[in-house]
């Protein structure tokens, strides 16, 4: 479900966001969040111990934030063994990026 571009003089409808995106900006929206994807630069590849120890967080902590990046589509992660490998995911920023550019064109 892609951004209505909806005509200035139509008011009766408001432009939409993708959930997705509504779930991008909240990821975006904590400092702990930020801290952790500063590593995923230069396309880092992490474990959850490996996020935990670098950030300075509890494993459970690390753990949660992760999932709250991936489901906002700034990190996706693999399987390998028993370790779960997170790292950026370009085309879901992208994505949830062009769908709140095509909304603010909209409204602001």
């Amino acid at each position: 479900m892609a951004t209505r571009d909806v005509p200035a003089d139509s008011g009766d409808r408001a432009p939409e966001l993708r959930p997705a995106t509504h779930d991008f900006l909240k990821a975006l929206a904590h400092p702990t969040r930020q801290k952790v994807m500063l590593l995923f630069a230069r396309g880092a590849e992490l474990s959850v111990g490996e996020v935990a120890e670098q950030a300075g967080i509890g494993q459970p902590t690390a753990s949660q934030q992760l999932a709250l990046l991936r489901r906002g589509g700034i990190l996706t992660s693999r399987r390998e063994g028993k370790t779960v490998l997170y790292r950026s995911d370009k085309e879901g920023v992208t994505t949830a990026l062009a769908d709140l550019q095509a909304y603010l064109r909209v409204c602001c």
